[in-house]
């Protein structure tokens, strides 16, 4: 669905007052990559629901791919609800030269954009409509003088709506990582996520699970916080790998809330890395 053919269907063009003299030639909705910028590989990280920690996700696997020595961006596409940039500690204004947007960096040598680098105060609220928003998602690859990165991961805002439809249309997305948490509802949140991906022809490359479990610090058990996951079961009927499940882990929630995400590295996305 990122191309059709003149942009419309079959019951448009049926009544169009131009219908049989415009090009069938398919329509691609792909945004240009700033000129002064090459990404090798676009992730995108998607959840059906809020609240799942599909940013710690994001950046968790961004991290992982920096340690192998890639080099790594982060464009956070979450414009309502940011927060990748205090993750690693940038509270800096994003630059504006001639060649185009200067985005932030994190300790690791991360490149991170995000609507927060722009903002005059970072706490202001984003009360924008969804055309203005995606229009800043497509600024955020078109503007932005990423320069040459092995890997850009996409933080999306959860659910189906006008960001995740952008991301998917204007971006060249090679896959996508579900992200999802141990709760009833999970089969219906994932399924939806998974048909978006779908219906667009991104690949899923697979699922991770948030909030798995909690460890007991004094006897090791695994206690189940928000029941027991079933997502295996789901992953093996859509066909896709799960490829993470993450604790509960009070060491990376410290690490966030002190900005150092920079320092995190994640164990339990480890087989993740073969898959993006």
């Amino acid at each position: 669905m990122g191309e059709q053919k003149n942009g419309c269907s079959p019951s448009d063009c049926a009544s169009c007052s131009q219908s049989g003299s415009c090009s069938s030639k398919p329509v691609d909705f792909k945004e240009p990559l700033n000129a002064s910028s090459r990404i090798h590989k676009v992730i995108g990280v998607v959840s059906g629901k809020g609240g799942v920690g599909k940013s710690m996700v994001t950046a968790s696997l961004a991290r992982m791919m920096r340690e192998q020595g890639f080099n790594v961006g982060i464009l956070d596409a979450d414009i309502t609800g940011p927060s990748i940039p205090k993750m690693y500690g940038i509270h800096e204004k994003a630059i504006g030269t001639e060649a185009g947007i200067i985005p932030g960096e994190a300790k690791d040598g991360t490149k991170i954009m995000s609507v927060n680098l722009l903002l005059d105060n970072e706490e202001d609220p984003v009360i924008w409509r969804g055309p203005v928003i995606a229009g800043v998602v497509k600024q955020f690859w078109s503007d932005v003088v990423w320069g040459d990165l092995d890997y850009l991961f996409v933080d999306m805002p959860p659910g189906t709506g006008d960001v995740p439809l952008t991301v998917f249309q204007s971006l060249p997305v090679d896959g996508v990582v579900i992200v999802t948490s141990p709760q009833d509802l999970v089969q219906m949140i994932v399924k939806k996520a998974y048909n978006m991906a779908q219906m667009m022809n991104i690949p899923v490359l697979g699922i991770v699970e948030n909030y798995s479990y909690l460890e007991c610090p004094d006897c090791g058990k695994k206690l189940s916080v928000f029941g027991e996951s079933h997502i295996d079961e789901i992953a093996a009927g859509l066909g896709i790998p799960v490829i993470g499940k993450m604790p509960i882990d009070p060491k990376l929630a410290e690490l966030v809330q002190l900005e150092k995400f920079h320092e995190v590295d994640n164990q339990y996305l480890r087989d993740a890395v073969n898959k993006i």
